[in-house]
């Protein structure tokens, strides 16, 4: 006991000084609390108890055990009870407080015109180099709650070290910035969310690698278009590399030449009975399956000869066809195009 503060031990053994009040309880609460801050244990707490409790059963006179010595009980139990209730909801708030200043941090380090001055303290408490290289990975998972986020970024900080990494939820999107050129960490991202939330529910970006506090904004904004881009062409793969898709912000700067290219590559599949979209479908899910006709089929749910008569359509009214090496980089270029646009509009 000698390592227990004094203030315990006194604050103990004045709350067992009769009948267990309101006021002895609130009081209670509160030691347990400043036992909290001042990192002592539930331990700590309980033996101060029972040692004032020792120490006013020896007070109490033979005659009077009975209804003293109850009275010195029950006032045990209520106040030890109180104690650490007051601890734990201490514990529970520090945890809440924590939480919430590494959220507020990481907002901080991704904003757009983030303050070094502001940010240079906190990052040490975090292990983060302001000057040094990362990367942003994000992940956008619907139905993703904060206990969830919690165990992911406890899982990282354990298999990556603590300072490597930092995940806070933002929304719906799970939110992950890894030190330097260090591997792995979309992959184990992927693991946990498979397992919180299954297949098909989630997909994952990562931003290209940049240096300094801009780089981190720009890895973001990198992360998150490419969420975008994944969206608006479909593609399903769940982790995407944002260098991987850099041909696409390409195609859009000139729109009226990517328009051009739609219009008179793929145009004439709107005369096709059904509509371009079915067309247009087949020729997305085979450049997707690298020109594997079965594989394609599959994916459709149609048989391969339906997709050999949807190509042979498709040569017919276009007069290219993806099994000619010359002409597959233009069709497949024009069905990205088609993608990013939004053609056809439905309905025609």
């Amino acid at each position: 006991m000698t390592d227990t503060p004094a203030w315990l031990h006194d604050g103990c053994r004045r709350l067992l000084t009769g009948e267990p009040s309101a006021d002895h309880q609130a009081a209670a609460t509160a030691l347990g609390a400043r036992a909290g801050a001042e990192s002592l244990t539930v331990t700590d707490i309980v033996e101060a108890f029972l040692h004032a409790a020792e120490a006013g059963w020896d007070l109490v006179p033979t005659s009077d055990a009975h209804d003293r010595g109850g009275l010195l009980l029950r006032s045990l139990r209520r106040l030890t009870v109180a104690a650490v209730d007051g601890y734990h909801q201490a514990e529970h708030d520090e945890v809440s407080r924590s939480e919430h200043d590494r959220d507020t941090f990481i907002d901080d380090l991704l904003a757009a015109h983030p303050d070094p001055g502001r940010l240079a303290a906190r990052a040490q408490r975090y292990g983060v180099r302001l000057s040094g290289q990362h990367t942003v990975v994000v992940a956008r998972a619907p139905g993703l709650g904060h206990p969830a986020a919690h165990a992911i970024d406890d899982a990282l900080a354990a298999r990556f070290g603590a300072a490597n990494t930092l995940t806070s939820l933002r929304e719906q999107e799970l939110v992950c910035i890894v030190a330097g050129g260090l591997r792995g960490v979309p992959a184990e991202l992927a693991r946990h969310l498979l397992h919180h939330l299954g297949a098909g529910r989630w997909q994952i970006a990562v931003g290209r690698t940049h240096r300094g506090l801009p780089g981190l904004a720009t890895s973001l904004d990198e992360a998150r278009n490419a969420l975008d881009l994944a969206d608006r062409l479909g593609f399903t793969t769940p982790v995407l590399q944002a260098a991987d898709l850099l041909v696409f912000p390409v195609l859009l700067r000139d729109r009226d030449a990517i328009t051009d290219l739609v219009t008179t590559v793929l145009g004439p599949l709107t005369g096709a009975r059904g509509g371009a979209e079915p067309l247009l479908e087949t020729l997305a899910v085979l450049f997707e399956q690298q020109g594997n006709h079965t594989a394609a089929a599959r994916v459709l749910h149609v048989s391969v000869r339906a997709v050999t008569y949807r190509l042979d359509r498709i040569r017919a009214l276009t007069g290219y066809h993806p099994g000619e090496p010359t002409q597959r980089f233009t069709l497949h270029t024009a069905v990205l195009g088609a993608r990013l646009l939004g053609w056809p509009e439905p309905g025609t």
